[in-house]
């Protein structure tokens, strides 16, 4: 409460011309007080017999003697004393990089509003005349502006009220009967009326466009959001079915190998007990020779004839044609064997992988090459593609109709808005839909006479320069067709193509792999042009009709 007493005190203490407090103060004789000097100086300017209160308006004349209020002066060097007039910092002086109060002396205020008939920038409370005063009423206030001499014509030293169409220049009265005379000149005022129509039209056709980007931005976000849960899918369903694969051959290696172990095992016992009987044999035979030699030595012929019989009769041998010494690797026959799976699941997995495929709808990613073109008519029509085309793009001339899809040249003029994207020169149009995958597409003519092209979005639109039309530069790619005959345009360079002349024409783009071709479609279907290289951008399918009357369609395929 005291700050709120002290700032009232402060508003009551100050001047009205210099909004400080005062200084040397005097009363005039309408009892509203001010700085000597402000006020002085204020009927200095006047420089008139008639002297006037800048507060509340009443004249005196003649111009009043000024006296030092002492009692004020008091008061005012008391408010300093005690520290009040700290409050003076709440005040809204202008700083650099504001506009100044032209009223204002000494500290100047911020502008509140500058008046365009005055050329004159007011603080709050050096506005208020304009408020009050029914001679301010006509007055236009805008925003502060440190560029209201820019309204004043540098050559007749007069407000630019006016607006030259032929030289598209604001001039001053007199100028438009001077060096502008006979000039196509309207009020400033009413040529901004004009613009602001223009500018209304041009925020809604932003605004439109505006709508279709985000529109599409969230078709492409479900998009990117439906190849990734698809993509996410097939990950997991194929990792799935190669483990299971995976497992299936390890089990079954499981098995050959238990089976080979199984009969190593059954073979080396039986050799073994073979093995163990021949020992025997032998240690026997060791026996009896041993028998035999001692009995040869016997000296005692009776002894000799007499142990003969038991000592010389022998066992009988093993039969040696149960051991058989195969030549070649016992298992050799599981070794071929394992070998021809292996070959032969290779060639199965060769031969099914180019059948593998990612199959989502705008998706084309294969396990095979994935630059390999399509060899038949049904293999290119897997990659057909829904394209329609953009009014915003379409030439004033061209009518659209089809749902967008079939383009007509007329002799008379659409009645197209104004858009940046519209082609103005070449009678052309583009698709809405940009080409970043394989793409496949068919445009039908109802007599040949015109170019089928896909362009990068930048190509340009104003005029008919070689920058705009299709295959007159290094951003379009064109066939063009007309007297029975094709070319082939880029960078404003023909290359003759032969081929069967058909009014249908087959458009092939793998963007990715950087191929372009163009095909005549009858009962067959015929290559006419291909083309390898790289494209930088997202392409978009176009059509540029010569003839009036003449339609090009861009087919159903699915």
């Amino acid at each position: 409460m005291a700050q709120q007493g002290a700032q009232l005190d402060r508003e009551n203490f100050s001047c009205s011309i210099c909004l400080d407090l005062l200084k040397d103060p005097v009363t005039i004789p309408c009892g509203h007080s001010y700085c000597m000097s402000c006020i002085n100086n204020f009927w200095d300017e006047e420089e008139k017999a008639v002297y006037s209160c800048p507060q509340c308006r009443i004249t005196f004349t003649p111009r009043p003697v000024l006296m030092k209020n002492t009692m004020l002066a008091v008061v005012v060097e008391e408010l300093k004393k005690t520290g009040l007039q700290a409050a003076a910092a709440d005040l809204c002086y202008a700083g650099p990089e504001d506009v100044a109060c032209d009223v204002c002396t000494g500290r100047k205020l911020k502008a509140h509003k500058s008046c365009l008939v005055c050329l004159v920038s007011y603080c709050e409370k050096h506005l208020q005349p304009h408020y009050e005063s029914a001679k301010f009423k006509k007055h236009k206030l805008v925003d502060p502006s440190e560029k209201l001499q820019e309204n004043i014509c540098s050559r007749h030293d007069e407000v630019m009220k006016m607006f030259c169409r032929t030289d598209e220049q604001i001039i001053c009265y007199l100028c438009s009967v001077d060096e502008h005379k006979g000039h196509d000149t309207v009020s400033a005022a009413a040529e901004r009326t004009e613009r602001q129509k223009k500018i209304e039209l041009s925020r809604l056709n932003i605004q439109q466009r505006i709508q279709d980007r985000e529109k599409d931005v969230k078709l492409l976000q479900q998009e990117v959001e439906a190849v990734s849960r698809s993509a996410d899918k097939e990950v997991e369903d194929s990792e799935k079915i190669f483990s299971q694969l995976i497992h299936l051959l390890q089990k079954r290696s499981s098995d050959v190998k238990q089976q080979i172990r199984s009969q190593q095992e059954t073979e080396v016992s039986g050799v073994k007990e073979l093995q163990e009987k021949l020992q025997q044999e032998i240690t026997e035979l060791k026996r009896k020779d041993a028998e035999l030699k001692k009995l040869s030595h016997t000296e005692d012929h009776n002894q000799f004839l007499h142990n003969y019989p038991s000592v010389s009769q022998l066992s009988e041998p093993t039969d040696s044609s149960s051991i058989n010494i195969r030549p070649l690797r016992y298992f050799e026959d599981v070794t071929a064997a394992v070998s021809e799976l292996r070959d032969k699941l290779q060639d199965i997995l060769k031969e099914e992988g180019t059948n593998i495929s990612l199959t989502v709808t705008e998706v084309d990613v294969l396990l095979s090459d994935s630059k390999s073109e399509p060899k038949t008519r049904a293999g290119f029509l897997r990659y057909s593609c829904e394209i329609t085309l953009d009014p915003n793009t379409a030439h004033v001339k061209l009518l659209l109709s089809e749902e967008n899809r079939k383009a007509k040249l007329m002799s008379q003029q659409q009645s197209y808005s104004s858009h940046p994207d519209r082609f103005t020169g070449c009678e052309q149009v583009l698709s809405r839909e940009s080409l970043t995958r394989r793409c496949y597409w068919e445009v039908e003519w109802s007599k040949l006479g015109g170019r089928v092209a896909v362009a990068y979005k930048n190509i340009s639109r104003a005029g008919g320069s070689n920058q705009c039309g299709f295959g007159r530069n290094d951003k379009s790619w064109a066939l063009r067709f007309y007297d029975n005959c094709y070319t082939f345009w880029f960078n404003n360079i023909s290359t003759p193509v032969s081929g069967p002349v058909s009014s249908r024409v087959g458009v092939y783009l793998d963007h990715r792999a950087g191929i372009l071709s163009f095909y005549s479609i009858s009962e067959t279907m015929t290559l006419l042009h291909r083309v390898q290289t790289t494209f930088t951008q997202p392409l978009y399918a176009g059509l540029w009709i010569f003839d009036s009357g003449v339609t090009a369609e861009l087919c159903k395929l699915k």
